[in-house]
């Protein structure tokens, strides 16, 4: 079963703006062919000028040209962002260049600029970003638009370090990209290219190494693929260039300017005390602070400068009660110390990255927790909601930079699929005109309970009391009836809930209706069959990961109607998948089991996996499919 997305608050990176480039290109979508895209990189000239102390001037030469004019809008707009308080913007040129060789320069008057700033000049408290948009006169279809324009470097992010990486889609038109990057000889890189990306320079001028790829795709191939879930960088072409010689340098430079802020203070140790007061145990005492930190410390980006790098003071973030992963890993870290407890911050990719890169860039890596050593556990406190102990998907099973040991090659515990489990049992009386009496009950547990405890710790008391008149209503169906629950407000991974139901003239009669879940559910059978009749690519790996749900009906239907057919019994299991149906007609009572059992292990799929896995849900889909035919 693949991996539902997590909705949870962006982790800020540890790398400027500069890097969006690389998350656009490391999450791409399918692109149409050439003949198909509105329009075309012509130009994509980008130059690195290091200085040694690791600040660097960024420029860009660009060209798009406009083929269709569905991309005129698009086109004739751009914008740039930048940290202001590290970063000035300079625009070199801009214009539009006419189908017939015209120059139609950007007036000063289509620049907007915006930017970010407290109040009565006082900082601002989230992100010093800034934006310069600017709009192209005059764009029609035929017309090329081009725009030049430099970041210039006020001081690096890591003292005398830089790191940059960057991949280009197969299947996007690319007339001529080239990546310069000019550095002192002096300070020690590494580099790497793969894919289409050819190496054309690499030499030393003075006192200067310039180092620089060139690439084209003008004739780009049709993706079929869909799952981008996991992204595995050298399947790009690409390069990377690192002035940090391993990952666990990564790692300290991090931690020589996070960790200070991490001592626990006058403040954060009466916090701790307070929080863990009748507590002894390490590990309940540590669950106490993780939970207090996770729902109190509420998510707000550090996009100020070096802010992006470094964590703010444990007494901002609680005055503000507000602050990034890196300041709810800081606090938390003190917290902890503060009681006795020992703890560090560990690096890892948020995102759809499940390999590092050969190269050590910074920005693969994006997001900061904790690792508990004397507990051998790692904890998120950033990621809502998710119990003592867990991690959420998008970071479990991941190659992790512990600041404790950088150079210890460790991975977050993968999360354990037979965790995932949910059973409903459902029973309905049908009345002669259709309409039903009903209640269902349903108890789940593992990471499908944890985020439906997070969508019901936002339901109030009116929403709780009308949802099962405003869930068939949805429908086009008159109800009503009563919806219970467990508090789902404490940090942990089962819910059970249960509904009464009674729905006016539900089903047709006669008529013919499917066995399916009549109430909301998390988990249902079909869910784990829903990639059956996918076009799945063999493009490379999913996230993934298992479980088992059961259903359980018992439907009786009046003395009036007779029931003629329901599906027929189904068992088969093949390579950890398990599927077990019974369905038993006596008299007018319909008794069915269908049971899924989902042994894949994850947190990763192969093509192949994937493709004898939807072998296996094509047998189970039909008779899902199946329905109980009555008159």
């Amino acid at each position: 079963m693949r991996i539902a997305t997590l909705r949870l608050c962006a982790a800020i990176g540890i790398a400027l703006a500069a890097t969006a480039a690389v998350a656009q290109n490391a999450t791409p979508t399918t692109a149409p062919a050439a003949s198909e895209d509105p329009v075309r990189s012509e130009r994509a000239h980008v130059t690195y000028t290091v200085q040694p102390d690791g600040s660097y001037v960024e420029q860009h030469e660009t060209e798009l040209k406009v083929l269709d004019e569905r991309a005129v809008e698009y086109a004739k707009r751009e914008s740039i962002s930048y940290s202001a308080s590290i970063q000035r913007f300079e625009v070199i040129e801009a214009y539009t260049r006419k189908a017939d060789g015209r120059r139609i320069e950007v007036p000063k008057s289509n620049y907007q600029v915006e930017t970010n700033d407290g109040r009565e000049g006082g900082g601002p408290a989230f992100s010093d970003i800034a934006t310069t948009s600017l709009i192209f006169p005059d764009v029609a279809a035929g017309d090329t638009v081009v725009l030049s324009y430099r970041l210039i470097g006020k001081q690096p992010m890591f003292d005398r370090q830089f790191s940059e990486l960057d991949s280009f889609s197969n299947h996007r038109y690319a007339g001529d990209v080239r990546i310069k990057i000019d550095a002192p000889a002096a300070m020690w890189a590494q580099h790497k290219a793969w894919g289409a990306l050819k190496q054309v320079r690499d030499e030393t001028v003075g006192d200067r190494r310039i180092v620089e790829w060139s690439y084209q795709n003008r004739a780009p191939s049709k993706s079929k693929r869909t799952d981008y879930s996991v992204y595995q960088v050298e399947d790009f072409p690409g390069f990377a260039y690192s002035t940090f010689r391993s990952y666990g340098d990564i790692a300290r430079v991090y931690g020589e300017r996070a960790l200070p802020k991490a001592v626990p203070t006058a403040r954060a140790r009466k916090l701790a005390d307070e929080i863990a007061a009748g507590k002894t145990a390490p590990r309940e005492v540590a669950r106490a602070l993780y939970e207090w930190v996770s729902t109190n410390i509420h998510y707000g980006g550090n996009c100020i400068g070096l802010g992006a790098v470094v964590p703010r003071d444990q007494d901002f973030v609680l005055d503000n009660r507000l602050g990034d992963c890196k300041d709810h890993a800081t606090l938390l870290q003190a917290l902890l110390a503060a009681k006795g407890i020992e703890a560090s911050q560990a690096l890892v990719n948020a995102g759809n990255v499940y390999r590092l890169p050969e190269i050590p860039v910074a920005s693969s890596v994006n997001h900061v927790i904790n690792y508990l050593p004397g507990l051998d556990l790692y904890l998120d406190a950033t990621a809502k909601g998710i119990p003592f102990g867990d991690l959420p998907p998008n970071v479990a099973g991941k190659p992790v930079l512990r600041v404790d040991q950088p150079e210890l090659k460790a991975h977050t515990p993968a999360y354990r699929s037979e965790r995932n489990r949910q059973r409903m049992t459902t029973h309905l009386t049908v009345s002669e005109d259709g309409s039903v009496k009903g209640k269902v009950a349903v108890e789940v547990s593992g990471f499908p309970a944890v985020s439906l405890r997070g969508a019901l710790r936002e339901m109030t008391q009116e929403q709780a009391r009308d949802l099962v008149k405003n869930y068939f209503q949805s429908s086009g169906l008159v109800a009503q009836g009563s919806f219970r629950q467990d508090d789902p407000k404490p940090l942990i991974d089962s819910q059970n809930y249960d509904a009464q139901f009674e729905v006016a003239q539900m089903l047709p009669v006669p008529g013919a209706i499917p066995l399916r879940p009549m109430f909301m559910n998390p988990q249902p059978v079909a869910s784990f069959v829903s990639s059956a009749n996918e076009d799945l690519s063999a493009e490379g790996e999913t996230a993934c990961t298992g479980g088992r749900s059961e259903e359980i009906y018992r439907i009786e239907f009046p003395a009036s109607m007779k029931v003629i057919a329901v599906p027929t019994n189904l068992s088969i299991e093949s390579g950890g998948l398990r599927y077990h149906a019974t369905y038993s007609l006596k008299g007018n009572v319909l008794e069915a089991s269908r049971v899924f059992e989902d042994g894949t292990p994850g947190p990763l799929c192969t093509p192949e996996y994937n493709r004898a896995f939807q072998a296996f849900a094509k047998k189970v889909l039909p008779n899902l499919k199946s329905q109980v035919v009555y008159q």
